[in-house]
């Protein structure tokens, strides 16, 4: 299996590449289009600010190629926002791949939200085996709303969509290659779709 993480320099790649690697997978970075095109499987990362991360996708032509992708496509946490219509940070307009907007937590609860949280109402094959209320670990001050596209929710002074799945694409703003056993069983499951 030829797994690609996107390497378009907002991810913290090499933690999901050790994730990967702990189940038997090399995966290939890189941000060459037809690399991408090619690969069996595909992961969109990020970390950072959404504007300044779009800009870079935008730069590389990866932003006119990720929506067209035929093959199972996951975004982790910024990579997960990108993939929606529009984030609040930086008024950023996203891939589109997700119809929901990103919005800010407000000023009521700590920002970012991080460390360990529940996720449930699991939907998927992505969280086959995985419990209900399952603790996952977030870093996050932005959050995708309740959709119809919504695969798992969590309540963090307001229910939002913590994973979300139209077609081939799936999204997850928790970090599964940093959520233990749990994590490590998303992350199999995906290979696996």
């Amino acid at each position: 299996m030829k797994l690609v993480i996107i390497n378009y320099g907002a991810g913290n790649i090499k933690s999901i590449q050790f994730a990967f690697k702990r189940l038997g997978i090399n995966a290939v970075l890189t941000n060459t289009i037809d690399e991408i095109k090619a690969a069996d499987k595909v992961i969109f990362p990020g970390v950072g600010e959404a504007s300044s991360a779009m800009k870079m996708l935008q730069e590389s032509g990866l932003d006119k190629l990720i929506p067209t992708l035929k093959q199972p496509v996951l975004g982790i946490c910024l990579g997960m926002q990108l993939m929606c219509n529009h984030s609040e940070e930086g008024n950023t307009q996203g891939l589109g791949i997700f119809d929901v907007a990103v919005k800010r937590f407000s000023n009521d609860v700590k920002v970012p939200q991080m460390g360990w949280n529940v996720i449930n109402d699991l939907k998927s094959d992505l969280f086959k085996g995985v419990k209900e209320r399952e603790f996952m670990y977030l870093v996050h001050s932005f959050y995708a709303e309740k959709c119809d596209e919504m695969i798992a929710k969590t309540d963090y002074e307001i229910e939002y969509a913590s994973a979300l799945q139209n077609d081939n694409f799936y999204g997850v703003q928790f970090h599964p290659e940093k959520s233990a056993l749990a994590g490590s069983k998303i992350l199999e499951n995906f290979l696996e779709l």
